[in-house]
């Protein structure tokens, strides 16, 4: 695994696994999906033999426990920067680092129960940013790496994203399919 920094995907990605297009969703879909994910975490995860949600099945592929520690980071950073984009003139965001909060934080050794419950706690403090978003504020840019400018909404509908892909991520992971690595 490498701690480089990948590029964000654009304002109109089209994920090729998912295949969630951005530019076809609206923020009130992407909305719902975000609010939906820790019921849907949590039904993906009970799905799982207990044994297997810390085994990954190889080097390069997160497991269960650690996708689902990546869905509440996911909830803490778009929650922050959701709020920078909006109080902020065009911040300059910190990258999430991903395979380094694995490690450091390990995520392997979290309590799968107790993240469920972090995760309802933080989408509702997604949820309660997105409310605040005036008809002006969703196309206030932030920039991570250099070129990268992204708008607020490109903000949710990413968020949502990363929910539809990593949920899928820890099904595919957990019935033992592992053909592709985190993102």
């Amino acid at each position: 695994m490498s701690d480089s920094i990948p590029p964000l995907p654009d304002e109109h990605h089209r994920c090729p696994s998912c295949p969630l297009h951005y530019a076809s969703l609206s923020t009130a879909d992407a909305t719902a999906m975000i609010a939906a994910m820790p019921a849907d975490a949590a039904a993906a995860v009970a799905a799982v033999d207990p044994a297997t949600l810390r085994v990954r099945p190889e080097p390069g592929t997160w497991s269960v426990i650690e996708y689902l520690c990546h869905l509440r980071d996911v909830a803490v950073t778009t929650t922050v920067r959701l709020h920078r984009a909006r109080t902020e003139d065009r911040p300059a965001l910190e990258p999430m680092l991903n395979d380094l909060r694995a490690r450091r934080f390990r995520y392997a050794d979290a309590d799968p129960q107790a993240t469920l419950a972090e995760l309802g706690r933080l989408v509702g403090g997604v949820a309660d940013e997105i409310a605040r978003i005036s008809a002006d504020d969703w196309a206030r840019t932030v920039t991570r790496l250099p070129g990268e400018e992204r708008t607020v909404r490109w903000l949710v509908r990413h968020a949502a994203h990363e929910c539809r892909h990593h949920l899928a991520d820890i099904a595919r992971v957990g019935r033992g399919s592992h053909r592709r690595g985190p993102s």
